[in-house]
């Protein structure tokens, strides 16, 4: 019986794997294609302060980055060490794991196209949220302990992503200049595999996580947690139980999306999947990330106004699309299919495993392995990559 319960678990795991692989290798190939146009170098210099301006340059760079959490965690610390303002900081990190190409595609295939609407939706109305709760309860001194505590240089994960010099092609030309020369294609492999790296982990563990959910937890269980007998409860109750299911999950990043489409299915309002989706940034990993990178004190007060900021998110959007009567209803969002046939997931997979051999190619070819051994560990000094 137990091996049976294991086996059903790692089947339902590598069938949401299956269906939602070509558009894992699409979202990072386009993520890759837009780090390698989009220069970093002045991130610094262009987030002085929290102003409307700030903020969002700070959620377009973020758009513009990898999707991990842990690197944007990295490099949001590496931009405020450097001088950048905190809450613009926090903006990019909000941005770069809730407002990237990937994500929204992953999304379309498991949950369907209204939760990627919610989440692009939600993402600047949350940063919007943290930058007026910042502005209201962000003291200096917290600040300035803040820094102090940052300048000390504590590693986390993913310490030498942020402490890489800008792969991005320079110069001027048109976007598919840069693309099709010789240091776009490289960079574009360099970023691609970069961010697969960066993330896998968390991909494995949400289709593990989601898989043994789905296959342990009776339907029953999830209704009585969610308060699915109680239309108004229910509606109240997602968003605040989301974030903290989130919190406990130790999934992040894109990985958490799988795990998102379990919860939908077992009842969870619509808000609360869109707020535990955005609570990718308080999972406990990254909440131990925060207090070595800034102290327990703050680490408390991120962890208290993001998760006002997700829930509130989690309401506002819900209503919303409930005013534009596009908030979902029905709960079929894709968990298990009955069996690997020869259908279009099947040839879109081989169709996108071919593009990532080819990009792996080129990375391999191109000095990637070193990148690697200098992304995984932080760098003294800023390093150099020659694109050929």
């Amino acid at each position: 019986m137990i091996i049976n319960a294991i086996a059903h678990a790692l089947y339902i795991s590598f069938s949401m794997g299956w269906e939602i692989l070509w558009a894992l290798i699409l979202g990072f190939s386009l993520s890759g294609v837009i780090q390698a146009v989009v220069s970093h170098r002045q991130m610094t210099k262009l987030l002085p302060n929290d102003k409307p301006k700030s903020l969002m340059i700070a959620s377009g760079l973020g758009v513009a980055s990898s999707s991990c959490s842990y690197a944007a965690v990295a490099i949001a610390r590496s931009l405020f060490k450097k001088g950048a303002n905190f809450t613009a900081a926090m903006a990019f990190e909000i941005a770069s794991t809730n407002l990237v190409v990937e994500l929204g595609i992953i999304m379309i295939v498991l949950l369907g196209w209204r939760f990627t609407v919610a989440e692009f939706i939600g993402g600047p109305l949350m940063i919007i949220m943290v930058a007026i709760l910042f502005r209201l309860f962000l003291t200096p001194k917290l600040v300035n302990v803040a820094r102090k505590q940052a300048q000390k240089g504590a590693v986390g994960r993913m310490e030498g992503h942020a402490s890489m010099d800008d792969m991005s092609v320079q110069g001027n030309g048109s976007i598919w200049q840069k693309l099709r020369s010789n240091k776009g294609r490289t960079a574009t492999s360099h970023y691609f595999v970069m961010d697969w790296v960066s993330i896998w982990t968390d991909i494995v563990l949400g289709l593990l996580v989601a898989g043994a959910l789905a296959a342990w937890v009776p339907k029953s269980w999830w209704r009585i947690l969610f308060f699915t007998h109680n239309h108004v409860l229910a509606l109240i109750w997602g968003p605040l139980v989301g974030p903290l299911i989130a919190v406990i999950s130790f999934v992040c990043s894109v990985g958490n999306v799988p795990l998102a489409a379990v919860l939908w299915n077992g009842g969870i309002s619509f808000g609360g999947v869109v707020s535990f989706i955005f609570a990718d940034l308080i999972v406990f990993p990254i909440l131990r990330i925060y207090k070595k990178y800034y102290g327990f004190k703050m680490a408390t007060f991120i962890f208290g106004m993001f998760y006002i900021a997700m829930a509130v998110g989690g309401y506002l959007v819900e209503g919303i699309l409930t005013i534009f009567r596009l908030n979902p209803t029905i709960r079929n969002a894709t968990v298990l299919t009955t069996h690997v046939s020869f259908n279009y997931t099947t040839i879109l997979n081989i169709i996108f495993i071919l593009l990532a051999g080819a990009l792996v190619y080129r990375f391999l070819k191109t000095g990637g392995v070193m990148m690697l051994k200098m992304m995984k560990s932080p760098q003294e000094e800023d390093h150099c990559h020659a694109h050929q």
